[in-house]
């Protein structure tokens, strides 16, 4: 795994239309294994792509990293339950945010009330950058999936 942006995989990500990410959006790149991972905002809801909720842990922890370097802290992942059952992931900088969810979301539950996956601290790490990819970094990237 990577310590810097927690995959086995250095190019999973984007999940969805990933030539299209790659091209249109902000990627944070991982200083260490190059991984992409877009760290762009939503036009319509003004949200970063790790604030929705993911359908299952391995998803929520590839965009996990965008949040830390966000937030400047190292962020949990908490597995949230609705009414009907339904597991979902979601991914806050500290228990008051997921407190705050709760109050907005009362068909929402947090079983465990606790991270089901946190880095033990937030590190920086030299080599990362936030930016566009060329077209050249764009083609490199998609071979190398």
């Amino acid at each position: 795994m990577c310590q810097e942006c927690y995959s086995d995989n250095a190019r999973i990500t984007p999940l969805l239309h990933p030539i299209e990410c790659l091209e249109k959006h902000t990627q944070y790149i991982c200083g260490t294994c190059g991984r992409c991972i877009c760290i762009e905002k939503d036009s319509q809801r003004g949200l970063q792509r790790w604030n929705f909720p993911f359908r299952t842990l391995e998803i929520a922890k590839l965009y996990l990293r965008t949040a830390d370097y966000t937030m400047k802290t190292n962020c949990g992942i908490y597995e949230l339950e609705n009414n009907q059952g339904r597991k979902s992931y979601k991914i806050f900088a500290d228990k008051d945010q997921l407190l705050d969810y709760l109050q907005k979301n009362k068909n929402k539950k947090c079983p465990l009330m606790k991270p089901v996956f946190q880095q033990i601290q937030y590190q920086e790490f030299p080599y990362t950058q936030v930016r566009k990819l060329t077209k050249d970094e764009i083609e490199r990237y998609m071979e190398e999936r």
